[in-house]
């Protein structure tokens, strides 16, 4: 953490999944997505020509410490936190989409007047979830009512029910439901930005190892085009919901691990 620089890229894993609501599995991904990104069958090149192999910009910071006893939004917020101190930016790897609120909480102190760009199948904007507030069903409801952003923009979107569309039209959220997606609908979004992209926005047939399949959404390509097409000032980004339990010949890991390349590669741009 000592060598981060201003400007520069921290990728720090999250290994909880305590708040998910399903199955269990994601606290094992950063692992996982790690290993298929350093394992030899493809190189560290984005599709952008970037390539990580030769940029002492970005550096992976390791995981998240949890301390006995300690409560882990706490540890979560704080280790964002400390990368945003010395002016570098994290990109994270869940875990669950839970993960996400304690990240913008940090974020937000730093980058008042956030856009989130929340790419997933999920609103996840429950009030609260099987009794649990902070579950990963419940992140984005925790965001909006603590004002931590001022414009959330969802795409993919494909399970909205009555509760949910409540909670979409009570925070003013920008919500494109997977039926009526087109690349043209994607609205402009100025920074500063936060991308959240929880693995099952893609359709299972690109991404199976998530604990929540839901047929019909984005292919790999689509989500690619998504990240390429990004031109505001990225300050932070997840990529969620990995379950290495539920993968196929890690196939899933290997498309996170993809996508954390495109999401370095912009940020450093």
């Amino acid at each position: 953490m000592n060598l981060l620089q201003p400007g520069d890229v921290a990728v720090i894993g999250v290994p909880l999944d305590k708040n998910s609501s399903f199955r269990r599995g994601p606290a094992q991904a950063p692992a996982h997505i790690r290993e298929r990104l350093h394992c030899g069958s493809a190189n560290l090149s984005a599709e952008s020509g970037f390539n990580l192999a030769d940029s002492s910009r970005w550096r992976d910071v390791g995981d998240v410490a949890f301390g006995a006893g300690q409560p882990e939004f706490w540890a979560i917020e704080s280790a964002a936190g400390a990368i945003l101190e010395r002016g570098a930016r994290p990109p994270s790897l869940g875990g669950d989409h839970s993960i996400t609120y304690p990240i913008v909480r940090a974020i937000a102190q730093k980058h008042p007047g956030l856009t989130i760009l929340h790419i997933d199948a999920h609103p996840d904007l429950y009030d609260v979830l099987d009794g649990n507030r902070h579950s990963h069903a419940c992140p984005f409801a925790r965001i909006m009512e603590e004002d931590l952003a001022a414009r959330l923009v969802q795409v993919g979107i494909r399970t909205i029910n009555p509760p949910q569309r409540a909670q979409i039209n009570r925070f003013g959220v920008e919500s494109i439901e997977m039926k009526d997606w087109s690349p043209d609908r994607l609205p402009a979004l100025t920074g500063p930005l936060y991308v959240s992209l929880d693995l099952d926005a893609l359709d299972p047939a690109f991404a199976p190892g998530v604990s929540h399949q839901e047929p019909g959404g984005f292919s790999t390509r689509e989500i690619q085009r998504i990240l390429q097409s990004l031109t505001a000032p990225i300050v932070g980004a997840d990529i969620v919901e990995l379950n290495p339990l539920a993968d196929v010949n890690a196939m899933t890991a290997m498309v996170a691990a993809k996508m954390l390349k495109e999401i370095v590669a912009r940020m450093l741009a």
